[in-house]
């Protein structure tokens, strides 16, 4: 009779299973339960003894047990009171108890502490919203090591004339260098999710650079609303004109500058963009330095984006 096959189950999912708790992908709970990724993720956040780590997704702890032995300190960011509760078990009557902290709710809505790494795997559903708060977040971390789908991390890391190119690209290249380390299946998960994943490294630029972000995105969001028209066409929207009409008139009422009775925003838009020479470009090959000119080309005519 041929052997039956058994599973093999590591031992923390073993205990997990027979306390019953049933992982929530509906919540992005996919925990990461291959140690050799485990270590490798550590590894390239480069811990120091000093270092305050801020953990998004602890899960059922498999990474915060390594990241108490190298760091001074764990702050875990966890939504599920189960996994807290199986959190606080695993660390209980040892010496890393004192070296954990955990905050319970939902990370979006929370008030980040100071922390020098950020190391997170992440619910895929809530990647965007929460690079932008790491890289607007004060004081500066020195970097975050962080899971995300593989797309999406595909597009942290695109390059102006890249298929996968886009607001997101230029927005995080803006405020931070983003080096895509790892690729990581999916059978390293349990419970498996329904794409791949990948592990990328996010270093923000300190001082950041001399631009009003609200302003930037404000540009960068009407360009890249179709990425592959050119620039003239983009702004050419009904919305942006009007927007951009209300703003105009904002910045010249505050500065005593009469508007004329003829005067056509649409007119004042096709003269920026054709001095600035971006009439005909395309924001899918535009790169950081050429957004910047033209923000600046912008502004300087008394047209703003916030």
């Amino acid at each position: 009779m041929p052997k039956v096959k058994t599973q093999k189950k590591s031992r923390q999912h073993q205990e997990v299973k027979n306390q019953g708790i049933m992982f929530n992908t509906g919540i992005g709970q996919h925990i990461l339960k291959n140690p050799l990724v485990v270590n490798g993720i550590i590894e390239k956040a480069a811990l120091r003894p000093t270092d305050v780590v801020l953990e998004v997704g602890p899960g059922t702890g498999n990474m915060t047990v390594k990241l108490l032995e190298k760091a001074k300190k764990v702050v875990a960011c966890e939504l599920d009171c189960r996994l807290v509760a199986e959190l606080q078990k695993r660390v209980q009557c040892t010496p890393l108890q004192t070296k954990l902290q955990i905050l319970v709710g939902d990370v979006l809505k929370t008030d980040l502490p100071f922390f020098d790494i950020c190391v997170a795997n992440l619910p895929y559903q809530i990647s965007s919203p929460f690079v932008f708060k790491l890289l607007l977040h004060r004081p500066f971390f020195r970097c975050a090591v962080l899971m995300f789908q593989r797309e999406f991390a595909m597009r942290l890391v695109a390059k102006p004339g890249d298929k996968l190119y886009c607001r997101l690209s230029i927005n995080t290249q803006l405020l931070a260098r983003v080096d895509h380390l790892m690729k990581v299946g999916k059978n390293n998960f349990r419970p498996p999710p329904k794409v791949e994943s990948s592990v990328v490294r996010i270093e923000p630029k300190n001082p950041p650079p001399p631009v009003n972000f609200q302003e930037w995105d404000g540009l960068v969001r009407i360009a890249f609303v179709r990425k592959n028209k050119t620039l003239n066409a983009a702004f050419k929207s009904t919305a942006v004109e009007q927007l951009l009409e209300k703003n105009y008139r904002i910045h010249c009422s505050v500065h005593s500058v009469e508007v004329p009775a003829d005067f056509s925003i649409s007119k004042k838009i096709e003269s920026v963009l054709r001095e600035a020479e971006f009439s005909e470009k395309r924001a899918r090959s535009m790169d950081i330095d050429d957004f910047m000119v033209l923000l600046h080309a912008f502004n300087s005519a008394g047209i703003h984006f916030s």
